[in-house]
């Protein structure tokens, strides 16, 4: 059984997907693109700007589902710019403050309304 999970008041996904899906233990969130969940706005003032909002979104997805940072065990990042790993790379830190979870960081070529920065994630409660 699988059970939706999306950030209260947030606008509706851009396409035929659900935030976040809550199957057993295991929470699937799906690529957290830097927008404001208040207002409906992008935060694309610096690449930090945008990590922070993202990660705030995941933050937000497990809040929902009764989880925590520490739930999650993989993350994907996708970046328009590797060089932005190392910046990239400070802010998603901040947010585990123990063991980080497996992860991966790819450059594409574009992503969803020319953002730059993507990350989806799995977390699993024990």
């Amino acid at each position: 059984m699988k059970k939706e999970i999306s950030i209260p008041g947030a606008p509706k996904p851009i396409g035929p997907y659900s935030q976040a899906i809550l199957s057993g233990n295991t929470l699937y969130i799906s690529g957290q693109i830097p927008l404001n969940p208040q207002n409906g706005e992008l935060v694309m003032d610096t690449v930090e700007a945008s990590t922070h909002q993202v990660m705030k979104n995941i933050m937000a997805l497990l809040n929902e589902a009764g989880m925590n940072a520490e739930n999650i065990v993989k993350c994907s990042i996708f970046l328009k710019d590797l060089n932005d790993f190392t910046l990239v790379n400070q802010v998603y830190g901040s947010y585990f403050s123990h063991t980080p979870p497996a992860r991966e960081t790819v450059q594409v070529s574009r992503l969803p309304l020319d953002v730059s920065i993507e990350i989806s994630c799995i977390a699993v409660k024990s």
